[in-house]
């Protein structure tokens, strides 16, 4: 029995997040779908994160064991023939069997789409946050550079995770300025539940100049998640890659 690990993108508008569900469908329900039909036994998969309802990815990774007759090589062609259009496996390798998609991860980057008009784009608002009023992307960048570093993110973290602690490092945060909006990247060991999204609701009001820059070290310092801003719409966001070590 091998152990396989796939390269996945979806775009998540029409599905329940990517973690099976009982009511709804699932990225995660769709592909372990496929794979059961190919190796005509019940296959399970270990994703390296749960995206919600409605969130994208370019680079999910996960891994499952399995006996297969379909060479390696045509994995991800077997695989697409029968996922829906908005699911592709873009590769498909062999890994070690001590390989793990979720705990392996080294590092995660999170991109989040912003643009702005008076007249919402027909295809871009599956794919963004739309929003009405230009923003101050000069104070968002300060801002945003003051998550980078090792902190306790709870006042940006979700209730109901249930992890053992809340402390996370951002590597890295980037501002990619468009000429209608902006792209907002933070890379990190690990994210809490709407973690992104909870942070990038904050960069918001301070590019619309609700609250100070000052207020991102007060809301780390609170670890009160009442203290930051809104949670940003989950259709600007994308899981956009996973780093692991050298699997050789």
């Amino acid at each position: 029995m091998a152990n396989y690990k796939l390269v996945i993108e979806y775009d998540g508008t029409n599905y329940n997040g990517f973690q099976i569900q009982p009511n709804g469908i699932t990225v995660q329900g769709l592909l372990e779908e496929a794979l059961s039909r190919i190796a005509k036994t019940e296959v399970k998969i270990i994703a390296a994160g749960r995206t919600d309802a409605g969130v994208h990815a370019f680079n999910q990774v996960v891994n499952f064991n399995a006996n297969l007759t379909v060479p390696v090589e045509r994995m991800a062609v077997a695989l697409n023939s029968l996922l829906p259009k908005d699911i592709r496996v873009r590769g498909c390798e062999i890994v070690p069997d001590s390989f793990h998609a979720r705990y392996d991860a080294v590092e995660k980057t999170y991109l989040y789409r912003i643009r702005h008009g008076q007249i919402e784009s027909a295809f871009e608002h599956k794919y963004c946050w739309w929003l009405k009023r230009e923003l101050d992307w000069d104070l968002i960048e300060q801002a945003g550079l003051l998550l980078v570093g090792t902190h306790d993110f709870a006042g940006f973290a979700a209730s109901g995770s249930g992890v053992k602690t809340t402390v996370r490092t951002i590597s890295n945060y980037s501002l990619t300025k468009a000429a209608n909006g902006g792209d907002i990247r933070f890379t990190a060991d690990g994210f809490l539940y709407n973690m992104v999204r909870n942070m990038v609701g904050t960069l918001v009001e301070i590019g619309l100049g609700k609250r100070p820059v000052e207020d991102i070290p007060r809301i780390l310092c609170s670890r009160d998640r009442t203290q930051a801003g809104v949670t940003a719409p989950a259709q600007g966001l994308f899981l956009e890659s996973i780093i692991y070590p050298d699997l050789t």
